[in-house]
């Protein structure tokens, strides 16, 4: 407990910002796999298929560089990047239910003082700003003929009160793969009306964060690549087939959930239910995350190390 205490205040004293920090999931450099495997602040590490977490999630310590977003200069890096990868095994068994064999699924799930409940309670609530940071992981391609959701905050209902996706959606039957803007990252609100998409261009860390209005049920995104400040890219979106009050809080969660295909050889049933029937390749795939953290917007947005701006109205 004493270790992912100052784990998580190291985390929290290296953002420079004048924005109230709620969570900072940005792995500080002494967060090893030990702590990743027994879900350690600031992650839960649960949703995995039956190996280790450490075998489906590396850390780079310093062999390679966050988004330069938030660190002062390439000499001064305030955190390691996170690789999240899924293979045939990464078949999730939601507490001891039926195994959700059409996903491939790894995620790392934000928590605070072993409690991710408990940082809903505050994450969730009035006006925040969830951000992360996204690379493409060029040996472990994703096959973009599938549908990905790589970001998002999950109530109980198992909806999102708003997702970051990558691929070809998934439809039944499978139409003419991958579609035109599969390379595209998407953001969709909770109805998965679309607010902004971009190229997933290799080698650019894609910086993304998006403001919840939990009140008034509203969103809007922010967006830049590599160390250029974030810039709002859409104005305040109506989000209201979200949940309000408790019903609507959820986890964040980010990693790789990756779709099947819908198979022809079984009934309509099973084509429809996509978390347990369709095809799956098997395939080693994988994602590279960093910059993850909550904030309030007292102080402003954080567009960039230590610069702050206006949260969209």
């Amino acid at each position: 407990m004493l270790r992912s205490i100052a784990l998580a205040f190291a985390a929290f004293a290296s953002l420079t910002s004048a924005t109230p920090l709620i969570y900072d999931g940005r792995a500080p450099f002494n967060y090893t796999i030990g702590d990743l495997d027994n879900s350690l602040d600031p992650y839960l590490s649960v949703v995995k298929g039956i190996m280790n977490a450490s075998y489906y999630t590396q850390l780079h310590g310093h062999a390679l560089n966050a988004t330069p977003l938030w660190s002062p200069n390439l000499w001064s890096p305030i955190e390691q990047p996170i690789t999240i990868s899924i293979d045939n095994t990464s078949v999730f068994v939601p507490g001891g239910s039926t195994p959700q064999n059409g996903f491939r699924r790894t995620e790392l799930i934000a928590q605070k003082y072993g409690n991710h409940t408990a940082l809903n309670a505050i994450a969730d609530v009035g006006t925040t700003v969830f951000h992360v940071s996204i690379l493409e992981e060029l040996e472990k391609p994703l096959n973009m003929s599938h549908e990905y959701q790589i970001v998002w905050i999950e109530p109980n209902d198992g909806t999102h009160v708003f997702e970051i996706q990558l691929g070809s959606p998934f439809t039944i039957p499978t139409g003419t793969v991958p579609v035109s803007d599969a390379r595209f990252l998407k953001v969709r609100n909770h109805a998965l009306d679309l607010l902004f998409e971009t190229p997933f261009t290799s080698h650019d860390w894609h910086n993304f964060a998006v403001q919840i209005d939990w009140t008034n049920l509203t969103l809007g995104v922010f967006y830049s690549t590599n160390g250029e400040p974030l810039k709002a890219v859409t104005g305040l979106v109506e989000n209201s087939s979200a949940s309000p009050g408790a019903a609507g809080q959820g986890d964040y969660h980010f990693g790789v959930l990756k779709l099947p295909l819908a198979d022809p050889n079984e009934t309509a049933a099973q084509q429809g239910d996509v978390v347990h029937f369709g095809i799956q390749e098997g395939d080693t795939e994988a994602l590279t995350y960093s910059g993850v953290f909550i904030e309030g917007i007292t102080g402003g947005v954080s567009a960039a190390c230590g610069k702050t701006i206006a949260p969209i109205s």
